[in-house]
């Protein structure tokens, strides 16, 4: 994974603060395989909760995201218990790595 321990920290905290509710975070995508370089940072965050304003709730994380991290390209899935299975969550969860 090419995600130092601080960032994968940073991340989890950030998305904690910011959805104030429990949540799973995964990172999916190029930044999994050691062997790459560059790429954006794709995360797949999942929670129980139901969200009063999913959109909302992407514009924010992504935001405090680009603040916690520095300006970084960022991919944000956002799946409440309100949000309909699809299949790139499944695939988000199969190919990725919690943090």
């Amino acid at each position: 994974m090419r995600l130092t321990s601080a960032q994968q920290q940073l991340i989890k905290s950030t998305v904690d603060r910011v959805l104030q509710t429990a949540s799973q975070v995964w990172l999916f995508g190029s930044r999994v395989d050691d062997n790459l370089r560059g790429g954006d940072i794709d995360l797949f965050i999942e929670t129980e909760a139901v969200l009063p304003n999913p959109v909302q709730a992407i514009c924010s994380l992504y935001g405090a995201l680009i603040y916690a991290l520095g300006d970084r390209k960022l991919d944000i899935l956002l799946k409440d218990a309100r949000t309909q299975n699809a299949p790139v969550f499944d695939i988000a969860k199969r190919t990725g790595v919690i943090l």
